[in-house]
């Protein structure tokens, strides 16, 4: 994909592990592993139907609800994902696309739903796309562990 294809309002993140899919997979579905990198979960399996809940290690703890919209084992996962807050009702979809490339796997991060004509969502765009990329190492290392 080049540049030009990219949707300012998206997150878009991609990265090369030299690690086959079924282990890039695996960070992105078990849950004793999602939370070495990213967040505990509640009542999370990757298939399509499951609502879970997402516990971030803030302090006090951030919780979002979401819900498995795409579970294709080894190719795609997607999730909706909206935060539990009275003031935060917006409803943003995480995209994880596992492909296999060369001895490795390039995984891209694909989250929608800003609205970045508004203020307020542009900043949230931002800062989810900040968040990604400081997570993006955490999962590298469980990854490639």
């Amino acid at each position: 994909m080049d540049d030009a294809a990219l949707n300012p309002a998206a997150v878009e993140i991609g990265r090369f592990f030299a690690r086959p899919p079924e282990v890039v997979w695996e960070a992105l579905t078990r849950p004793e592993v999602m939370e070495r990198w990213f967040a505990r979960t509640v009542g999370f399996e990757a298939e399509v139907g499951t609502r879970f809940i997402l516990v971030f290690p803030t302090e006090p703890p951030s919780e979002v609800a979401a819900e498995v919209l795409v579970a294709r084992p080894g190719e795609q996962l997607t999730y909706s994902w909206i935060y539990m807050r009275p003031e935060s009702k917006v409803r943003w979809v995480v995209d994880w696309t596992v492909q296999p490339q060369g001895r490795g796997t390039r995984l891209l991060l694909t989250q929608t739903g800003f609205d970045i004509e508004d203020k307020r969502g542009k900043m949230a765009r931002n800062a989810m796309e900040r968040g990604w990329r400081n997570l993006m190492p955490k999962l590298a290392a469980v990854i490639e562990s």
